[in-house]
């Protein structure tokens, strides 16, 4: 097989792939991208058995065949090219000889039949939604999913379809958020949890995307498809907790603040506080919020004041900093809402401005309990 490509374009996809591809993989021929050329057409896929992402590029070409190329020799020699065509030629001792204006380069290949199909998805539902939309779904979430490998369902993006509206929950038992659109609907009720590789890898490509993304699923798989980009993930066996009922109703205790100024607070006293518990603490008063941190065994300790519009009772709460960090540096709000009831009881963050119309954004963060 011969085709002729540009260097710039087919890096350009060969980077998005790579992401697919693990640095320890159990087969071999995981390590390989595997290119499928039909005439003047390219298809460039690769793999990790969960997740297998293909993309189609346009060559010039008259001939037909499948091959397996190592992944990490043909990106580290792409990345030293300036633009130009490239020719790619196999040879007959099982070697692919690539000519450049500068000079030629061998590297073995394998047989393309090696190499794992994608799964195909049997009587699947449809959804379409906008690649930015589905860009901001995932980055508003992922960072709240958990890293227990003893819970599984927990370690992924619930996604939670109807005709109504798309919400996206994440959670690790100590933070959560909750991320619905209801501009954009599906046809009937679905719910699956997608693992995280394959969300970093949709969301690295799309943020910013003005292109529509047809996600298929079925109980057992996912499959996103956008511009001339297939991505399909086997999606995480398991049900995921009743989130609803851990997010408390009655929150009578109501505290406005400036989101950057209290994120730069909270980082700043942070530092001063026990490097086991990451503990800090709220007191509010009136229109004064004051933040604390101390770490007993160092005798460090901080404490700002900020002004704040709070309703409620006066009360004294305790969060891991850490959590309040990542929720906050998440929001892209000037101002937020954080309802309280009790201090043993869960916060609700939500932006009060900086969302779209139909778009909604709930994180709730567990407390820690004070040492008095």
């Amino acid at each position: 097989m011969k085709f002729i490509v540009s260097s710039s374009q087919l890096l350009k996809q060969l980077q998005i792939l790579g992401g697919v591809i693990n640095s320890n993989n159990t087969l071999p021929i995981l390590d390989n991208f595997l290119f499928e050329l039909a005439q003047n057409e390219l298809k460039i896929s690769a793999s990790d058995l969960e997740t297998t992402m293909s993309t189609v590029i346009e060559v010039e070409s008259e001939s037909e065949g499948a091959i397996a190329i190592s992944a990490r020799l043909l990106l580290d020699t792409l990345k030293t090219f300036p633009n130009q065509p490239l020719t790619f030629k196999t040879e007959e001792n099982n070697t692919i000889e690539i000519s450049s204006n500068q000079g030629k380069y061998d590297m073995a290949y394998f047989d393309g039949g090696e190499f794992p199909t994608a799964v195909a998805l049997e009587s699947p539902s449809t959804t379409v939604i906008a690649g930015d939309i589905l860009a901001t779904a995932i980055s508003k979430t992922i960072f709240a999913a958990g890293n227990d490998d003893l819970r599984p369902v927990m370690s992924g993006v619930f996604f939670q379809f109807n005709t109504e509206s798309l919400t996206f929950v994440a959670t690790d038992a100590h933070k959560l958020v909750k991320y619905t659109r209801t501009d954009v609907t599906a046809n009937e009720v679905a719910e699956f949890i997608m693992p995280k590789k394959p969300l970093n890898l949709l969301k690295g490509i799309l943020g910013g995307s003005e292109s529509d993304v047809t996600i298929e699923y079925n109980d057992s798989n996912a499959k996103f498809i956008f511009d001339n980009v297939v991505l399909v993930c086997r999606l995480i066996d398991g049900k995921y907790p009743n989130y609803d009922a851990v997010i408390p109703k009655e929150n009578p205790n109501k505290l406005t603040v400036d989101r950057g100024t209290f994120l730069n607070s909270v980082k700043r006293v942070s530092i001063f506080s026990s490097k086991t518990t990451h503990q800090i603490r709220l007191k509010m008063a009136g229109t004064e919020l004051h933040i604390s941190a101390e770490d007993i065994d160092f005798s460090n300790k901080a404490e700002e004041r900020l002004t704040c519009d709070y309703q409620g009772d006066d009360m004294q709460i305790g969060f891991n900093s850490r959590f309040l960090t990542e929720m906050l540096a998440n929001l892209s709000s000037n101002e937020i809402l954080i309802e309280m009831s009790m201090p043993n009881r869960a916060g609700i963050l939500t932006p009060i401005d900086g969302v779209d119309e139909g778009e909604y954004i709930t994180m709730l963060v567990m407390p820690v309990m004070l040492n008095n």
